[in-house]
This record gives structure tokens, sequence and C-alpha cells, in this order.
């Protein structure tokens, strides 16, 4: 019996659909602007980021975060110019940045406690210049 399915490779990346894509406002010459918020993987990759449903943003980035919908196509294309070939599409963790360890002040207790790492056996995406 044939499949009626072509073969696909488990590796080919698959179009992920319409995105959620986090956003931080825009510039004070443009306040109802927004700009596309990029996060770094654990290895220190710059990466666009998107989710399948605004449910997956809100329990990875909080009820706060500010979205738009784009295509992947659209965000990719927003995303390569600025040196971001990553797209990380339902990422399940995201963290703080880390202080920078040239700072002459120590961070504050809370501070510290964001910064504290995600548990060593889930993969966790950073904020990217925030």
């Amino acid at each position: 019996m044939e499949s009626a399915l072509p073969d696909s490779d488990p590796l080919e990346p698959v179009p992920a659909g319409p995105l959620f894509v986090p956003v931080r406002p825009g510039s004070v010459r443009c306040p109802s602007s927004v700009r596309a918020l990029f996060f770094r993987t654990p290895l220190g990759a710059r990466t666009a980021v998107g989710f399948t449903s605004e449910q997956r943003l809100v329990a990875t980035l909080g009820t706060g975060q500010q979205w738009v919908r784009l295509c992947e196509t659209a965000l990719r294309a927003l995303a390569a110019p600025l040196g971001v070939p990553a797209l990380t599409v339902d990422p399940p963790l995201s963290a703080r940045r880390a202080a920078d360890p040239h700072l002459s002040v120590p961070p504050t207790a809370a501070q510290a406690a964001q910064a504290a790492p995600a548990a060593p056996d889930a993969p966790a995406l950073v904020r990217h210049g925030r």
C-alpha cells in the first residue's frame, strides 16, 4: 500500500503560519510605532521569536508583553537586515539579560534573583538589549 503523503525530511523547516511576535514601544519621534524584540539562544546566537498562540506568548513572557501578528516570512524579512538569521518558534522559557560583569555597581537582590539561571535541562532564550 502506497502512502499518499510525500516523503519529507523531519529537519526541514516547515512554515509556522501567523505568529504572535513580541514587541516593545517605538521611538519618541513615533510613539505609535513598535520594535520587534530579539533574543539570544543559550549559546549566544541572536534569534527572532514568534509564538503560535497568544497563550504561549503570555505563558513565556508574561501578561504585560505587547505583541503584533506577523507571518514567518515577514518576521524573517524584518530580522535578516539586522543580522538575525534565526527564528525560534514557541520557546518554552525566557530569562532576563545577565548583568554586565564590567559594571562597578553590584546588582540589587531583586536584580540578582531575576538573573538567576533557568533549570539546566530546560532550553532558555535571553532578551537582547533590555
